[in-house]
């Protein structure tokens, strides 16, 4: 009976410590689940600021056309001409 006892006992120990390690590894999961949804809202904030200061470069570069800069003039013109034709739509539908 002695061997069964000592057999039982193991099976008990290693229950126990396979328990323990679930829990172990739950916690870590969650920590990690945490960290990692942290990261993410960081990655947008930083993907809006890239979207916010390409748009400021847009900005500054139609700027430098307009004040006269000769890099970018083609690009601004193409601009100018789409508001125009944006306007000149509008334009039409008011009169309807």
């Amino acid at each position: 009976m002695s061997k069964i006892e000592d057999i039982v006992d193991s099976l008990e120990n290693k229950i126990s410590k396979v328990l323990h390690k679930l829990e172990v590894l739950k916690q870590t999961n969650a920590k990690i689940s945490e960290e990692l949804a942290i990261q993410q809202q960081k990655n947008m904030s930083h993907q809006e600021d890239i979207s916010s200061w390409a748009d400021k470069y847009e900005a500054l570069k139609m700027a430098n056309s307009l004040l006269g800069s000769d890099e970018n003039n083609r690009e601004t013109k193409l601009k100018i001409n789409t508001l125009i034709r944006d306007i000149d739509h509008c334009i039409a539908q008011l009169s309807e």
